[in-house]
């Protein structure tokens, strides 16, 4: 699920969440997803949060928050109702991932939550 919340959200444009069935796989998700993006750019996340447990480990890419959770985090939290007004991407229309959204900003939030700038 790929969600657009910069139009709420100061801090990040868009959050990707999805699910693992148990620790191990959260973490290979989580691996794939680095992988992948450091393909596209050449750089990590900014930072990662609740890896040590695998329950939600979220990864900050600066605009992009990507959320792996198990699956009965995802059950509990619902981030897909809880944000449930904002615009979705549905990246699988077509059969394919979305084209690239251009590079991810690589600045974290200021100590107020502004917004990042671009460099």
């Amino acid at each position: 699920m790929v969600l657009e919340v910069g139009g709420v959200l100061a801090i990040v444009d868009w959050f990707v969440i999805t699910s693992a069935a148990n620790p191990r796989q959260a973490r290979t998700v989580v691996e794939e997803v680095e992988e992948r993006l450091r393909l596209h750019d050449g750089e990590g996340p900014l930072r990662v949060e609740g890896a040590d447990d695998a329950r939600w480990i979220v990864l900050d890419f600066g605009d992009v928050a990507v959320h792996v959770l198990s699956e009965e985090a995802r059950e509990f939290y619902d981030l897909e109702r809880l944000w449930g007004d904002v615009p979705r991407l549905d990246w699988q229309a077509g059969g394919g991932p979305p084209a690239p959204i251009g590079p991810v900003r690589r600045q974290g939030a200021g100590a107020a939550g502004a917004r990042r700038s671009e460099a």
